[in-house]
């Protein structure tokens, strides 16, 4: 398969819809409602990731003056928590990183991962990766011995074992996999359970944006969160936290959402609780 072909049954899957019609029943939607094999991965990255917008470099800036504090190679295994088929997040992580895992539900965004460390990444996702590198030089000039280090698994990121990784990174995942509040923080907990204490969090969230659709297919489910929204639901669990907020990008379709917030932080340490 050519990189760029749209995935088998990719439009189908789109036409149907996450619940099997085109609009999402009324009232609160939870994770499990959706059937998540049929995400529009090429509606997806057709409209955000065939090119480099403001909003994309001003993330892997945001994150890449994070990561550069981190000694090159010192960081055993890092994890993408709800990978998507966005691999900018995988290239970012490449910086200070030996071992990196993509945990993924979709079979769909599995498919394009996959595809991408076999055939070669897509030649769009080239100027994301230069940009990484402006913002983290410790990268090599060749994204291949980035992406040799990328694992694809299957699943669901909240059944990762507790600890495993020294570094995880999570972009644009909890506050999309439902609509409800509670389950939005437990995404966030889990999202940090992952690392051991002590171990370190990078994160964007699209702020304030409800239900949406991807080019003419039906609609997905989004929980409403802000700034303030994501402090609350990490403060409790996270020590240095950073927070910062960007306004919406007019190059991107105008799904209704007001910008993006930006994360950093630790897991508390053992001795903090």
């Amino acid at each position: 398969m050519a990189p760029g072909t749209p995935l088998p049954g990719d439009r189908e899957l789109a036409r149907r819809g996450p619940t099997g019609t085109e609009w999402l029943p009324d009232g609160v939607v939870r994770n499990a409602d959706v059937d998540w094999d049929r995400w529009p991965v090429e509606d997806y990255l057709s409209e955000n990731y065939r090119h480099l917008h403001p909003s994309d470099a001003t993330v892997i800036d945001h994150h890449s003056a994070y990561l550069r504090g981190l000694y090159p190679g010192n960081t055993a295994r890092s994890l993408e928590f709800g990978a998507g088929p966005n691999l900018y997040p995988l290239l970012l992580l490449g910086a200070c990183s030996r071992e990196i895992h993509a945990v993924e539900p979709a079979e769909s965004s599995v498919a394009y991962l996959r595809q991408q460390l076999e055939q070669g990444m897509d030649a769009s996702w080239r100027p994301f990766y230069d940009r990484c590198r402006s913002g983290n030089p410790a990268l090599p000039m060749d994204p291949a011995p980035v992406l040799a280090r990328v694992r694809v698994i299957r699943g669901d990121a909240r059944g990762v074992p507790p600890g495993g990784y020294d570094l995880a990174s999570m972009h644009f995942v909890a506050e999309a996999a439902t609509e409800d509040q509670e389950e939005f923080q437990d995404f966030c907990r889990a999202f940090v359970a992952t690392v051991r204490p002590g171990g370190h969090l990078v994160a964007a969230f699209m702020e304030n944006l409800g239900r949406y659709r991807l080019g003419a297919g039906p609609q997905w489910p989004h929980h409403r969160v802000d700034a303030e929204g994501v402090r609350a639901a990490f403060a409790p669990l996270t020590e240095q936290m950073r927070i910062e907020r960007i306004d919406a990008d007019p190059t991107l379709p105008d799904y209704g959402y007001t910008g993006m917030v930006l994360l950093t932080a630790r897991a508390r340490s053992a001795s903090q609780g």
